[in-house]
């Protein structure tokens, strides 16, 4: 049965939980999520980091928890209804935006996002947050639907979510639209592999060494998009990127270096910790 644009307004997230002015509709602009960023995500290093002001987004908890109720009021049926960007930019905008709140519920009695954790469970694998009608975790967002093999196969989105850590690629200053998805990924993908802190190559020891993001979702970056982000395609991609002599980078682009992974900086990405 088709309907008529009336009732699937009234049917996209509709769920008993939320007030019904909530589910009557959904911004895709993410307008209020856009704002809070804008107002506390600090752009560092030339705009390839960026650190989070906590304590103001503390201060502006209700703003956030307004806007996760509005994500929380989306239905299944809803999102399914939503194009590939529409899905996709919500999920990744969720999991930032949920993965924040996590970290307001102690801070500043934390310095890491790992702190939020205990020997049973992981703060990623705790089931706390409502969405598309369920009870979900982060590691459901990302692990269960973000990189569900056959949905969107775009590596991509291991440069947009961000677990509130420093060696994490950075939190963007806005949020993710559909419309401006491709080009913002690309942005991102751009910043973390022109940020030396996380990539470079090693002169000294002439080696390539790379987030260990790339070693634990290397199946990712190898399978996604048809394999166009395979480790050593983004490295010949970026080579300018990674190294200063042109010696170096048409080695980089050779292909035929050794790759070795730096340590994951898991201190939490506050504004007002030095990094």
């Amino acid at each position: 049965m088709m309907l008529d644009r009336r009732q699937w307004i009234v049917l996209c997230g509709v769920t008993p939980l939320w007030h019904p002015v909530l589910a009557q509709s959904f911004d895709h602009s993410h307008a209020s999520w856009s704002r809070l960023l804008q107002q506390h995500v600090v752009v560092q290093r030339g705009s390839r980091a960026s650190q989070v002001r906590y304590a103001g987004l503390l201060a502006q908890r209700s703003e956030l928890q307004h806007y996760l109720r509005k994500l929380s009021a989306v239905s299944r049926s809803c999102f399914e209804g939503f194009s590939r960007a529409q899905q996709m930019a919500f999920l990744i905008n969720a999991y930032n935006a949920f993965t924040v709140e996590l970290i307001l519920t102690r801070y500043p009695r934390l310095e890491s996002i790992k702190d939020l954790g205990n020997f049973l469970s992981s703060p990623w694998k705790q089931r706390g947050i409502t969405l598309l009608g369920e009870t979900v975790s982060l590691d459901d967002i990302e692990h269960g639907m973000l990189r569900k093999r056959g949905v969107y196969d775009d590596p991509r989105i291991h440069f947009a979510v961000n677990c509130a850590s420093i060696g994490c690629p950075m939190l963007r200053e806005e949020a993710y639209v559909p419309e401006r998805l491709e080009a913002q990924l690309d942005a991102q993908m751009q910043r973390f592999m022109s940020d030396r802190e996380r990539n470079r190559w090693n002169p000294q020891a002439e080696r390539l060494e790379l987030s260990q993001i790339f070693d634990w979702y290397a199946e990712d970056f190898r399978l996604g998009h048809q394999g166009i982000f395979s480790l050593h395609g983004l490295a010949s991609r970026f080579a300018n990127m990674l190294a200063d002599s042109e010696t170096d980078r048409a080695r980089i682009r050779s292909s035929q270096v050794l790759i070795t992974y730096l340590d994951y900086d898991w201190r939490l990405n506050d504004a007002q910790v030095a990094p």
